[in-house]
């Protein structure tokens, strides 16, 4: 009996008794990731009381539904809708620096994967040299053009002096391991330099900072993802679009990039999820309302009485939903960007 459910007919196909107990353990493991879920959807329609009473589960049941956080955050006088500006902040902020990432990312792969660089490590030294003596030129006083005009003709005469010195170089494999690595470093490593940047610009609490900086620290997620799917690209199409007579952008527009389609689709929504939740940029960089985002609203439901449950998880629900609707609604080219490139030829 229990080597008919579990025997094997077919070396391609689950005995019906593994199967079940699959299913049972992928069950089980569903009811884990889900509950959290499940938890804060019901939060959102209790009252205070049933929150603080203890573990109540069911609706009807256990308690009973309210709306009364949803009609305090959406419609009550006193309060205004404190949702609609951060809401629209995060879908803008997002969107923009989600879309300019992949672009960057996208761009920057494609060329590592199809041009061959070689650039002098000593060069990249070099510049980073004449940075700083810009820095330091025009932190003393000095036209900052005239300190520009200075620094170039430096970095001049060093490349043409001693650039035949310089032998060691980066290549493609650096160069990408170099834009990776940059994901590797956590924001709160380098917020004090940002803010005080951002600071002397007049660039706090402003939209575009967050973008800026947004698409800064994404754009090695672009590079990341995207070289890994274009690699699989065979580069014959391409050439036998250039024996045919087709420009490079035309082979970017009519071959490369419909073929990409999946993978440029499910890493924008990936880096869009980045975006969206990023909360110590946000933080350090919004100073008032002006570009107030959804986790520094959520955040602020932490108040001198204690944490707004009710509140929190009606603006947590309001923040996952527009995100949960665009991986359901992209789901089929979402599918296929993450699963071409996992076997390698």
């Amino acid at each position: 009996m229990l080597k008919k459910y579990f025997a094997n007919s077919s070396p391609f196909r689950v005995a019906p008794g593994w199967a079940m107990i699959s299913y049972l353990f992928l069950g089980l493991w569903a009811v884990v990731a889900l509950f959290p879920l499940y938890w804060l959807f019901i939060t959102a329609f209790k009252a205070p009381v049933d929150v603080d009473n203890g573990p109540k589960f069911l609706p009807y049941v256990d308690f009973q539904p309210t709306l009364a956080a949803w009609d305090y955050l959406l419609n009550d006088p006193s309060a205004g809708n404190i949702i609609s500006h951060p809401l629209i902040n995060t879908v803008a902020i997002g969107t923009m620096s989600a879309f300019i990432s992949l672009v960057l990312g996208a761009a920057a792969a494609y060329a590592l994967m199809r041009f061959e660089y070689q650039i002098k490590v000593g060069y990249i030294f070099s510049a980073i040299l004449c940075v700083l003596i810009f820095i330091a030129l025009t932190s003393s006083g000095m036209l900052w053009y005239l300190a520009l005009i200075i620094v170039i003709a430096i970095y001049i005469v060093i490349i043409q002096t001693m650039g035949r010195r310089f032998k060691r170089s980066m290549r493609n494999n650096d160069i990408s391991f170099w834009l990776v690595s940059q994901r590797m470093l956590p924001p709160i490593a380098v917020i004090i330099p940002i803010y005080i940047m951002f600071q002397q610009l007049r660039m706090l609490d402003n939209p575009l900072t967050l973008v800026i900086c947004y698409s800064a620290i994404n754009f090695p997620l672009g590079v990341w993802f995207m070289r890994d799917y274009l690699e699989n690209i065979p580069i014959e199409l391409e050439e036998s679009a250039f024996i045919d007579g087709a420009s490079r952008y035309q082979v970017l527009w009519h071959i490369v990039l419909p073929l990409a389609a999946p993978a440029l689709v499910a890493t924008f929504l990936i880096i869009l999820v980045f975006a969206w939740n990023e909360y110590t940029l946000a933080l350090f960089l919004s100073a008032g309302p002006r570009s107030q985002t959804m986790p520094l609203l959520v955040t602020a439901q932490n108040a001198t009485r204690g944490p707004q449950w009710w509140n929190i998880s009606v603006l947590v629900v309001v923040m996952i939903a527009p995100l949960v609707l665009a991986a359901l609604a992209l789901e089929r080219f979402i599918a296929k960007g993450l699963l071409v490139g996992a076997v390698k030829s």
